[in-house]
């Protein structure tokens, strides 16, 4: 069998590599990967170049990008492996190595250098780094708002410099929390991302600057404030986002390994090429809308719950098996009502979520032998006895929450707050297009009556 690369392929076919990878996605073509590189078979190539374009599909809508590539199980982010970032690298550095170009701009190694300064040395001025692991993650010098509201903050002190560490501005925190005092207190983190999206917007005098430096450090002072606008469940922190937002999610003491596999999570959801809700984005950034009203518009994609939202479905689903040994009948219960299974199954790794699985082993690392881990593993034993598809990563997500008693609803906090990340990743590129994202209907209602002429 012979294989050609992708610029080989598309070439042979007439057509640009998104609609390569689009052929891919719906099946119609098979690709393996060589190294970094992905392969097609030449005769199946041949044979769809003589066939022509693929019948009774609908036409859909290609955008190229060079941000995500999607493999056979995983993602690869600018050309790197979202498996092998999620293992070495701070969220941060994957946030920002979406956001440029030239994947040699962001750090090959979490301690490496970027600008003559040691990411340590840059992030904390003070020389008070702290090591995690085998890499060390810099820390920033911020606390939360309503910890920094107690010690004199000023108004418009901020610290989101590139190479810098992540903060948000004082006094646009304070009014995002401010906002949420008359919400139910059981009100979902995800209903609250909402909210504090749009008052850290409308206090943001620089939300119109569409450059790509200045969409990055919007990004820096976005992030970070829909973590630290979070109501503190546990004792608040300072350090990486992960380190942050532990506390706004889950009232235990901040486990080492569960904190990491918090970190590991976010940067495996940091961006997933045209998802729904990055889709939604990209049309939102295509009309010049500023990055806050570009992540608004994900979050409210991301809530369905085939999308984001189904962290939440698996959550509850998990909760129901108290015991292992009742996964038959929680997962039996919802076939006999033809329900679909949340946390499993996949539009495009139809095969399996390498993320998820890479996830959910960290999680059983981090907590051996936990009640909520022999729990998820026993619904994973009874789906597959069903031939149900494999699980994906919200139900990793989902088992994460569960191990660390997250609030309900974590997972779907985790996931917006990662895939912030990427949906500004996708602005840049349409804000650097400068045209207008517009989809075609296919019109099937009644015909058209135009006005008649008087006579």
């Amino acid at each position: 069998m012979d294989w050609i690369d992708a610029a080989t392929a598309a070439d042979r076919l007439g057509v640009k590599p998104a609609t390569l990878y689009a052929y891919v996605s719906r099946g119609v073509l098979k690709r393996r990967h060589d190294g970094r590189r992905s392969m097609f078979d030449a005769a199946e190539v041949e044979q769809l170049a003589r066939r022509g374009r693929p019948r009774g599909q609908p036409p859909e809508l290609v955008i190229e990008s060079s941000i995500t590539a999607l493999g056979l199980d995983r993602p690869y982010y600018r050309g790197h492996d979202a498996l092998s970032l999620a293992r070495t690298h701070p969220f941060e550095s994957v946030a920002e190595l979406l956001w440029t170009d030239s994947p040699g701009t962001w750090p090959a190694d979490p301690s490496a250098s970027r600008g003559g300064r040691d990411l340590h040395e840059a992030a904390d001025p003070g020389g008070e780094a702290l090591s995690r692991g085998a890499g060390a993650y810099p820390v920033g010098r911020v606390v939360s708002l309503s910890e920094s509201a107690g010690r004199g903050v000023a108004q418009g002190e901020a610290a989101a410099e590139p190479g810098g560490f992540w903060a948000g501005e004082a006094g646009a925190l304070r009014a995002a929390v401010a906002a949420q005092r008359g919400l139910p207190v059981e009100l979902l983190p995800l209903d609250r991302l909402q909210v504090i999206v749009t008052v850290l917007g409308a206090s943001d005098s620089l939300r119109h600057q569409l450059d790509p430096a200045s969409v990055a450090a919007t990004g820096r002072r976005l992030i970070s404030g829909l973590v630290d606008a979070l109501p503190l469940v546990g004792e608040g922190t300072t350090g990486t986002i992960a380190e942050r937002l532990w506390p706004r999610l889950t009232a235990r003491e901040p486990a080492p390994a569960l904190v990491d596999a918090l970190r590991a999570a976010m940067v495996l959801l940091a961006d997933h090429e045209l998802a729904a809700s990055t889709l939604a984005a990209r049309v939102a950034a295509s009309a010049k809308a500023d990055p806050y009203a570009v992540v608004l518009t994900g979050l409210g994609v991301l809530g369905g719950p085939l999308h984001g939202g189904a962290s939440y479905g698996a959550e509850r689903m998990l909760a129901e098996v108290t015991d292992p040994g009742l996964a038959p009948r929680v997962i039996g219960e919802r076939v006999r009502r033809g329900e679909r299974i949340p946390g499993f199954g996949h539009s495009v790794y139809k095969n399996g979520d390498a993320r998820g699985a890479a996830l959910l082993d960290l999680v059983e690392s981090a907590a051996p032998g936990h009640d909520r881990v022999a729990a998820a593993r026993a619904i994973l034993s009874e789906t597959r006895r069903r031939r149900l598809p494999e699980h994906n990563i919200d139900m990793a997500l989902a088992t994460l929450a569960a191990v660390a008693g997250m609030v309900p609803g974590a997972g779907e906090a985790v996931f917006a707050i990662a895939r912030t990340a990427g949906w500004l990743a996708h602005a840049m590129e349409e804000y650097g297009k400068g045209t207008l994202l517009r989809l075609r209907a296919s019109y099937t209602g009644p015909p058209p009556n135009p006005p008649t002429r008087p006579t």
